[in-house]
């Protein structure tokens, strides 16, 4: 089962694991993900589309279950932050009591935004952050970090077989073209000619893995012996600043775009960068696809979707 499952990210693993021969439960409801990112699944005996909101209790039976629902995006989680930190919390709830009840493998798509914005730098799964709990983000990062909690409580308290994964900033198709996010921003502000937003002076740093790469590592991770339970930083350690993809995208785009330099966000992170070597040791797995070639294979997408055609 994957939750979130037709989203940016929860898509495309309903694809892998169909393609590795699994029977896949898409679970969604709908708030973030697309019925279209998961509507050439549907003919698939093997797949089956479910609308549920997992702040609610799901019985069905299950042996793994890839919890990724929840926004992602600030715009999207700060929609309606009572509603995300529900999704974090009373979701994981949820998902761990069926976990619980079948006996089930369960992943828990964290995020990089545990650490806030860091003080140690590159971030290690040892370093417990830097959050402020009171501010616009909280709704997402704590919600986040109280899910890791209740996963390592069940784990300790019920022997539940878990598998925790920080997901560092991921890109690719089917990402939304408005849900405020460095690389989508970017894509559609320079196809469309449109200036380029960037917050701060652009010097501040990300990290950047595609899709497939991320894909990978969950099931890696999944496949994991029992004594594997993470947290695993998941993500691409190769960190550039802000404005040098920015120029990167008018680039490739042939774009005549030009640079706009708004205020930073509160609480937005400064540099940002995982520490992949528990991944490296424990996985066998490091990011594969380079930022050229998943910047062109996102491009190629907004371009479908927005019915653009360069010349």
């Amino acid at each position: 089962m994957v939750t979130g499952g037709s989203g940016f990210l929860g898509s495309h693993l309903c694809e892998r694991l169909l393609a590795d021969g699994n029977n896949v439960l898409c679970v969604d409801n709908f708030f973030t993900g697309a019925k279209e990112n998961v509507e050439h699944l549907l003919p698939n005996p093997r797949f089956e589309l479910l609308r549920h909101d997992i702040t609610f209790p799901l019985y069905v039976e299950v042996d793994e279950i890839y919890n990724l629902a929840c926004p992602a995006s600030p715009v999207s989680y700060q929609f309606d932050p009572v509603q995300t930190v529900k999704t974090n919390v009373h979701g994981a709830i949820n998902m761990l009591g069926l976990a619980r009840r079948t006996k089930a493998k369960i992943f828990q798509a964290s995020t990089s935004e545990v650490y806030g914005d860091p003080e140690v730098h590159p971030q290690q799964e040892a370093y417990w952050g830097r959050v402020n709990p009171i501010g616009p983000r909280a709704c997402y990062d704590e919600g986040k970090r109280c899910a890791e909690t209740l996963f390592f409580d069940y784990h300790r308290q019920h022997g539940l077989r878990i598998k925790v994964g920080r997901i560092f900033n991921t890109y690719g198709s089917r990402m939304q073209q408005d849900d405020g996010r460095v690389v989508s921003n970017f894509i559609v502000q320079a196809l469309r000619n449109e200036t380029i937003t960037v917050y701060g002076d652009g010097s501040q740093t990300r990290s950047f893995c595609h899709v497939s790469d991320m894909v990978d590592a969950f099931v890696r991770l999944m496949a994991t012996g029992d004594d594997v339970t993470g947290p695993i930083n998941l993500g691409n350690p190769a960190e550039q600043t802000v404005l040098e993809l920015a120029q990167q995208v008018i680039a490739m785009t042939g774009s005549s775009s030009t640079i706009e330099f708004l205020p930073l966000p509160v609480n937005d992170p400064v540099r940002r960068r995982p520490d992949i070597t528990i991944a490296q040791r424990t996985l066998d797995w490091a990011p594969k696809v380079t930022i050229q070639q998943g910047l062109s294979d996102t491009i190629a997408y907004f371009e479908r979707t927005l019915g653009i055609t360069r010349v």
